[in-house]
């Protein structure tokens, strides 16, 4: 594919963007508007636990992604022209660990803070990240033909679920 200005997307550019955005508003993003309820105990407490349960496995999944991508590494869903097809590790249980990780941390997040807000981002992170998954896979089973079988093995997101 020719080096084309980053701004025209046809590397997926513009769902990096997307995404740069919504991790804005996770980690610093207003947490509740007028006239949404708080959180009262019990569930503040059950959000507490569940939130560092979620983020704790994700942060393991998406730091497992990065390590067993090694130079395949990019934030862009257009793979390298060097690249190679990773199934090992992280891979042979989910086909996009470094989204799943994300989103269980985003929802872990929101969790973790109570906020209604938050948990509608992550919800937004979670559509953005299997719209984007979509795109970069076709361009995946262009480079490699095996992909198709890997897809039909391994759940796309979230490992053993989605």
């Amino acid at each position: 594919m020719d080096k084309a200005p980053w701004w025209r997307g046809t590397r997926g550019e513009w769902y990096v963007v997307a995404q740069a955005v919504l991790f804005v508003l996770i980690g610093v993003g207003p947490r509740t508007l007028p006239g949404l309820p708080t959180w009262a105990p019990p569930w503040t407490t059950i959000g507490t636990w569940l939130g560092l349960a979620l983020m704790l496995p994700g942060a393991a999944l998406s730091i497992g992604g990065v390590l067993k991508l090694g130079k395949n590494l990019t934030p862009l869903p257009y793979p390298k022209d060097n690249s190679e097809l990773v199934e090992q590790g992280p891979y042979a249980i989910v086909r996009h660990p470094i989204y799943g990780g994300l989103i269980l941390g985003a929802f872990g997040w929101g969790l973790y803070l109570h906020a209604w807000v938050t948990l509608g981002f992550a919800a937004l992170l979670f559509v953005l990240f299997d719209i984007k998954s979509r795109r970069e896979e076709r361009w995946l089973i262009e480079r490699f033909p095996e992909y198709s079988e890997y897809c039909r093995r391994v759940k796309k997101l979230l490992p053993w679920v989605y």
